[in-house]
């Protein structure tokens, strides 16, 4: 606003500064033609003015003394604007004009806007309270958002963190309501190919076997904030039907999300598998009380102090020694057990359990007393039992 002022004083002034001269230029053609117009001075003391001869242009007033109290009048009103006021003045009134001008613009406040100021007079918002787990959360940038997306593409299940919509085994956000919480996790609540199931009255068949190809390798234990997780290094995979899957990491659960025959037992270890367009096949291992467990001791060995927070270990993991000694399993297809319950997951049910010692059941039932998906409906899935 003060910007806008002074161009339009400036343009006044310059617009008054042409009209001032033109009338005085014609103002001077006139005098000069009447030239003879006399001037009446009036002194302070009312002594009888005399008259004087006409003053050259632009010397009028430099004739009379500034400090002399007598104040000169013209006879004629265009003579008094050739003749009043000198060319010389009217060029100092108009630069002290444009001086006064900028002054004023130099002193004016400077009005800055802020966009990211409230607006004035703007009723205050209520703030909504930030829980503790909110604070804590790290945000999700582009690249971890594309790296979910495709993780869920590939029919990974992404690592749980604080960042993840909110789900939980039981209460408000439990099992039957992982289908709502977000359109990702949809298949939760209207697949037809859910995992986990009750194995029974499969059809006896013999299965080609698994082959292994396991090897000592390095881990890393993760908390996740809903289970226990091992990721493991490169160089352990299955081959099943001719298909080779690389092992990607394992995942416990207590008590086993899979039962047979309606029986459920302590806990359960699933190793998670991918092979190279992303299809996914879990080995579930079966786990009942009885006698120390080496590998998974080696893993609770590792745990992180805190939740999703993982840990590195100096040991390596023998995954032949995760597996029960008969290799016989009971396959079907079902779908990941957590969200975003992805479907067309190859499983493969050891017949054989292995066992954890007392002590070792109830390090994890510290830490997670339940983490299990309940069991989903057959639907008319074929189950094949392998003899």
């Amino acid at each position: 606003m003060m910007k806008t002022s002074s161009r339009f004083a400036f343009q006044a002034l310059a617009l008054l500064m042409a009209v001032t001269l033109s009338l005085a230029a014609q103002a001077a053609e006139r005098a000069a033609a009447t030239s003879s117009a006399p001037e009446i001075v009036e002194k302070a003391d009312s002594k009888p003015a005399k008259a004087e001869a006409p003053a050259p242009r632009g010397t009028a007033r430099s004739a009379i003394a500034p400090s002399s109290p007598a104040r000169t009048r013209q006879a004629e009103p265009a003579a008094e604007a050739a003749s009043g006021v000198s060319m010389t003045e009217l060029r100092d009134l108009i630069d002290q004009k444009i001086a006064e001008v900028r002054a004023k613009q130099e002193t004016a406040p400077v009005v800055r806007l802020n966009s990211n100021a409230a607006p004035a007079r703007k009723a205050p918002v209520k703030k909504k309270a930030v829980s503790a787990t909110t604070l804590a959360a790290p945000d999700v940038n582009g690249a971890q958002a594309a790296a979910l997306a495709a993780a869920v593409r590939a029919g990974q299940m992404p690592t749980a963190d604080a960042s993840e919509p909110a789900w939980a085994y039981s209460g408000p956000q439990g099992p039957e309501q992982w289908g709502k919480i977000k359109p990702e996790y949809s298949l939760c609540g209207s697949g037809k190919r859910q995992s986990p199931i009750d194995i029974r009255e499969g059809i006896k068949v013999t299965l080609d076997p698994i082959q292994f190809d396991y090897h000592p390798t390095a881990f890393r234990v993760l908390d996740t904030g809903r289970t226990v997780q091992v990721n493991v290094g490169a160089g352990n995979s299955i081959t099943v039907n001719g298909r080779r899957y690389d092992l990607q990491r394992i995942e416990f659960r207590r008590p086993s999300e899979e039962r047979v025959n309606g029986r459920q037992f302590e806990m359960s270890a699933h190793l998670v598998h991918k092979d190279m367009e992303g299809r996914l096949a879990v080995i579930a291992v079966l786990m009942d009380q009885g006698a120390d467990h080496p590998m998974v001791q080696l893993v609770w060995n590792s745990l992180p102090l805190e939740k999703h927070t993982d840990q590195a270990s100096s040991a390596l993991i023998d995954m032949a020694q995760m597996l029960p000694d008969q290799k016989q399993y009971q396959t079907y297809m079902g779908s990941l057990t957590a969200p975003p319950c992805t479907e067309g997951v190859l499983w493969m049910v050891m017949k054989q359990p292995a066992t954890l010692s007392r002590e070792q059941i109830g390090v994890f039932s510290r830490l997670y007393p339940m983490n299990a998906r309940p069991i989903q409906p057959t639907s008319g899935r074929l189950i094949k039992d392998g003899q």
